[in-house]
């Protein structure tokens, strides 16, 4: 029973790293096309092109899965989850609260999902070195994600995963339940939504309501942000292991 694990944005599957050693059993991170990857020849990189690889990529694997999902790879993989169209054992998704039906897109989204505006985002943010106060390595740090980790992840920002975001972003307005929302179903596997409540994008009243649609457990963890396996691998290692455990 491999675990997969689904990265975010702006990321790469690296953002397992620290992790995957801890699980003690199979992994595989997949990389999502764009993000450190080439993006297919004439692809849009929106949320259903993004549901569709994933989906493609899963029944790839040996199930049955238990599938984590981060940030972007969270809302992808619940989405997986409710669909029933590949056989997981388990799923795993953190900000949840996005996955709500009354979410209001956070202030850089909002940012990335105007024209121009989002353009000017990314230009700015590609042509400023990593020590720049307004670097992605400077935000990722002021987040909570370990030095070395921002600095790899300001590294590879490039032109192919900005325009990925700006284009993922827009396909989800005003937020992802606006169309995922009318055909979604309980998953008929265990799920847990993960609530780092020191996460700059969390809002667990709406997290634990999503969990409660989606008939999934929750569990919060007050010291963690919003890269928690990054900012604290060993114990978000022990909580995905004991939910695991506990299906057998």
């Amino acid at each position: 029973m491999p675990v997969v694990l689904v990265h975010g944005v702006p990321e790469t599957p690296e953002v397992w790293d620290e992790l995957r050693p801890l699980l003690g059993r199979d992994s595989i991170a997949l990389s999502l096309p764009g993000f450190g990857t080439p993006l297919p020849k004439g692809t849009t990189a929106t949320k259903e092109f993004y549901l569709r690889w994933l989906t493609d990529a899963l029944k790839e694997v040996d199930g049955p899965i238990d599938l984590v999902g981060h940030d972007w790879g969270a809302l992808l993989s619940a989405r997986i989850a409710t669909t029933g169209v590949v056989p997981l054992r388990s799923w795993v998704m953190d900000v949840a609260c996005i996955y709500h039906p009354s979410y209001v897109w956070h202030d850089l989204a909002q940012t990335w999902q105007t024209p121009e505006a989002g353009e000017a985002f990314m230009a700015h943010a590609l042509s400023v070195p990593e020590e720049h106060p307004q670097s992605t390595a400077t935000a990722m740090r002021g987040w909570g994600v370990p030095g070395a980790h921002a600095r790899a992840m300001n590294a590879r920002l490039d032109r192919t995963m900005c325009d990925a975001i700006l284009s993922l972003y827009r396909s989800a307005t005003p937020n992802v339940f606006a169309d995922w929302g009318r055909t979604t179903t309980t998953p008929h596997c265990p799920g847990l939504v993960l609530i780092p409540k020191a996460d700059h994008v969390e809002d667990p009243a709406r997290s634990q309501e999503t969990a409660d649609i989606l008939g999934a457990r929750h569990i919060e963890i007050p010291h963690l942000g919003h890269w928690w396996m990054l900012e604290d691998p060993e114990r978000s290692a022990w909580e995905l292991t004991t939910f695991w455990d506990s299906l057998d």
